[in-house]
């Protein structure tokens, strides 16, 4: 396996208007999933127990302040969310933003909120099941969703390459993303940063025996 660049490295969390900004959870990941059977909760809890065992994350059976901060709603339409009993206490200016997922077509979008170190302390994932969705197997939609869920990515880092691949029809985290992703959660690493030197400092970790 190649490790990633520094380069590529910062790439992933530089976002779209030119600024670098990595973060990790800060605290223990209590999730819950609504609008999906059983079967599809223990394939997320699976991969996101999978990614926490890599990383060396914790995940908890509730959260002191917010009973669950990992949340992820499965929908058919945007408009269930502003349907769904107090999820605007949660999700700031919520119609809003219903109007322009919709507008955009979107399938698919994930809010953070973070605690006073910058740390990330929340993710509110919604995925709108619909054709493209649909038709992903649901180890690869939970995989993929964790993914991104655990780290503060670019809004563009898998915009040209997804972090998974294909092992004999098996979905399973790309080593170099993998790789990173365990850096991102050294100890000694900021759980929050802006200063680009960060993708230096994860990168001088890639490539390590562990």
């Amino acid at each position: 396996m190649t490790p990633l660049t520094p380069e590529a490295v910062e790439a992933l969390f530089t976002r779209s208007d030119d600024s670098f900004l990595f973060a990790r959870w800060g605290r223990p990941i209590a999730p819950v999933m609504f609008g999906v059977e059983d079967s599809t909760i223990a394939t997320f809890k699976g991969a996101l127990e999978a990614l926490c065992v890599l990383t060396g994350q914790k995940m908890a059976e509730t959260d002191p302040e917010l009973g669950a901060n990992m949340m992820v709603f499965f929908i058919r339409d945007w408009s269930e969310l502003t349907e769904t009993p107090n999820l605007d206490r949660l999700i700031p200016d919520l119609g809003p933003l219903v109007a322009r997922l919709d507008a955009a077509g979107a399938n698919q979008y994930r809010i953070f909120r973070f605690d006073r170190t910058g740390a990330i302390q929340a993710c509110f994932a919604f995925l709108r099941m619909d054709e493209e969705l649909g038709a992903v197997p649901a180890d690869m939609l939970a995989l993929n969703q964790m993914v991104q869920a655990l780290l503060l990515w670019s809004d563009r880092a898998f915009t040209d390459a997804s972090p998974l691949a294909l092992i004999e029809d098996r979905a399973v985290l790309r080593p170099d993303i993998a790789d990173l992703m365990r850096a991102a959660y050294d100890p000694l690493i900021p759980a929050m940063s802006q200063d680009r030197a960060t993708a230096l400092r994860l990168a001088a970790r890639l490539g390590r025996v562990q």
